[in-house]
């Protein structure tokens, strides 16, 4: 867990350095707090299954912080009416999330029997990711409006990237049915303890660190006039297919992991 806040701090002070210097031209400051459920999507049971999608889900949670462009800290006032000013406003953000994951599907329904079938249910892990970025967020409505409580709804749409530190885990408890590997169970460096079509090297729990794209759809309530209430769903891909543990080369694996996240927020106006 240190080591994988230690790889955030170079991106994380990036990150000040240009939240500060918008900070010296006076644009106004928000701050809140994310948290909701994630919908996992990696190599762990079948694509585009129900079961898989419901089945593999964890929790995420995060701080944010936003640069208002469309008032003035440092005179109380609006800024100047231009289109951007009034419609876009940059988050940055700080999160972690956590994610149990097994096998869904069809090849581990009941009816299937085979060794193979038992090693897939054998077979779990966990998805923990920190990540840390930035997004450009668009609101189709005057955000000068929402602020002076025109309008209780404030849609928007967002486009970012975001650096992740992930350390995954691994773990089976496949018992061959002749007790072979009897004294490897649980061992996840013998190859024998997991899905035999697999190359060796599919299966690790090595943290290491990505980018990420992150885009999402949401909108903001006015609670009052220096708090709101924010719903986001949000799509994260990552450049990498390793983040859950498992990364074979079958023609099912056709994708990087990514995933799902439905966040609720507070976010409060600090000036």
């Amino acid at each position: 867990m240190i080591l994988d806040i230690k790889k955030l701090i170079i991106p994380f002070a990036l990150l000040l350095s240009v939240q500060f210097s918008y900070s010296q031209l006076g644009f106004s400051h928000e701050v809140g707090i994310i948290a909701g459920p994630i919908a996992y999507q990696s190599d762990f049971g079948v694509r585009s299954d129900l079961e898989t999608n419901s089945g593999n889900t964890g929790i995420g949670i995060g701080l944010i912080h936003y640069i208002n462009f469309a008032y003035r800290a440092d005179c109380n006032c609006y800024t100047t009416d231009k289109y951007f000013n009034d419609h876009f406003k940059l988050r940055s953000e700080i999160a972690w999330n956590k994610t149990k994951l097994q096998h869904f599907g069809e090849w581990v329904e009941p009816d299937k029997t085979s060794e193979n079938a038992n090693r897939l249910r054998g077979h779990t892990g966990e998805a923990q990711n920190w990540d840390i970025g930035m997004q450009l967020e668009f609101f189709p409505r005057s955000i000068r409006e929402f602020s002076a409580g025109v309008y209780s709804f404030a849609p928007f749409a967002s486009l970012g990237a975001h650096y992740v530190s992930y350390n995954p885990s691994v773990y089976t408890n496949y018992v061959s049915s002749d007790f072979s590997n009897i004294n490897n169970i649980g061992d996840i460096e013998d190859p024998s303890n997991f899905y035999s079509a697999w190359e060796p090297g599919s299966i690790s729990d090595a943290s290491g660190s990505a980018w990420s794209v992150v885009g999402s759809i949401g909108t903001r309530y006015k609670l009052t006039i220096l708090s709101d209430l924010m719903i986001d769903l949000r799509w994260q891909y990552f450049f990498s297919d390793k983040t859950d543990g498992l990364d074979h080369q079958l023609a099912s694996n056709k994708a990087n992991d990514w995933m799902v996240w439905l966040n609720f927020g507070y976010i409060y106006y600090l000036d």
